[in-house]
């Protein structure tokens, strides 16, 4: 299998440096002295999150005319916001499959980008994008599953090698895994003194069972989308999964109340919104199960649902 390399992400960075923000590593003022923190923040993407580094990348390499059909894609709402992004800022159509328990918010913000988005059962996702693909011709664009989103993904991980050179430890969220297949390819070029960590919620561990077993295993719908860190619920394709035997040293698991008392300490410590999702690094760092080190929390996304952020933050 042919994995992403340093120069296909370098690539990717040239493609999307005209959509994506830069950006910064933030200094967490708050942390351990001893286990200084820096804070990758791509919530502050224009989308919120840092799907729209590889949704960019991957339209940016399509011929116009395949282009110009538009594209599918399915998502539980960040990838969903970042092809709709994305396809309007080429002008061309987007169809995107939604799950129906998909946080009110991502849906509603996927529609103001333009797309039609198409509601479907819980784990019906890829049916149905197919069925759209046969029925409107569009190009489908994987959430994960594909070289051109894990390369730009993977630009995270240039500015993070840029801006802090000699980082000891990344801690990354992982669910399909083409964040931590990006990042951890830039990380492991740049960096290779670095410790990388994917990071995941005890509900959804199905990568931490599958990287310590040698091979991917299966969680059911069900199990997984117990938790509230609905970005997480996917699992590693055939793809990132070859990229994360290679790249990930090891994993961390979180609690559905570390991710919350996560989401309170960027909120009240570093003036940041972050998702359940996003917030999984964070937490990782708060039980301190890493190595000690100068540390790099991605925080990956801050599409929470308002509802969900009130009651958090007022637990």
């Amino acid at each position: 299998m042919e994995l992403v390399t340093i120069d296909d992400v370098k690539a990717a960075a040239d493609r999307v440096r005209e959509w994506v923000v830069r950006t910064p590593l933030l200094p967490a003022m708050w942390a351990d002295p001893e286990r200084p923190l820096w804070i990758k923040p791509e919530n502050l993407q224009p989308i919120g999150a840092f799907k729209i580094r590889g949704a960019f990348n991957t339209l940016a390499r399509l011929d116009d005319p395949v282009r110009a059909r538009g594209v599918v894609a399915y998502s539980s709402g960040n990838h969903a916001q970042a092809v709709a992004y994305a396809a309007r800022a080429y002008g061309v159509p987007a169809h995107i499959v939604m799950p129906e328990d998909t946080p009110t918010v991502k849906i509603e913000k996927t529609r103001s980008y333009g797309a039609e988005v198409v509601l479907c059962p819980v784990g019906k996702r890829e049916e149905y994008a197919d069925a759209l693909v046969e029925k409107t011709g569009g190009v489908l664009v994987p959430p994960f599953d594909h070289p051109d989103v894990i390369a730009g993904q993977g630009t995270a991980g240039l500015e993070i090698a840029h801006d802090l050179p000699d980082v000891e430890v990344v801690l990354i969220p992982i669910s399909g895994g083409g964040l931590a297949s990006g990042i951890g390819t830039a990380i492991r070029a740049l960096c290779p003194n670095a410790r990388i960590y994917g990071v995941e919620p005890e509900l959804a561990a199905d990568t931490t069972e599958g990287l310590a077993a040698g091979h991917r295993v299966t969680w059911s719908v069900e199990d997984r989308n117990r938790t509230i860190a609905d970005g997480l619920r996917s699992q590693p394709s055939e793809l990132t999964f070859a990229h994360l035997q290679k790249v990930i040293d090891g994993m961390i698991t979180v609690t559905e109340d570390e991710m919350r008392e996560a989401i309170r300490v960027l909120a009240h410590k570093s003036h940041l919104v972050a998702e359940p999702s996003g917030a999984t690094t964070v937490a990782a760092y708060l039980k301190g199960a890493a190595v000690p080190g100068r540390t790099v929390a991605v925080v990956s996304g801050g599409n929470i649902n308002p509802q969900m952020l009130a009651e958090i933050l007022t637990t």
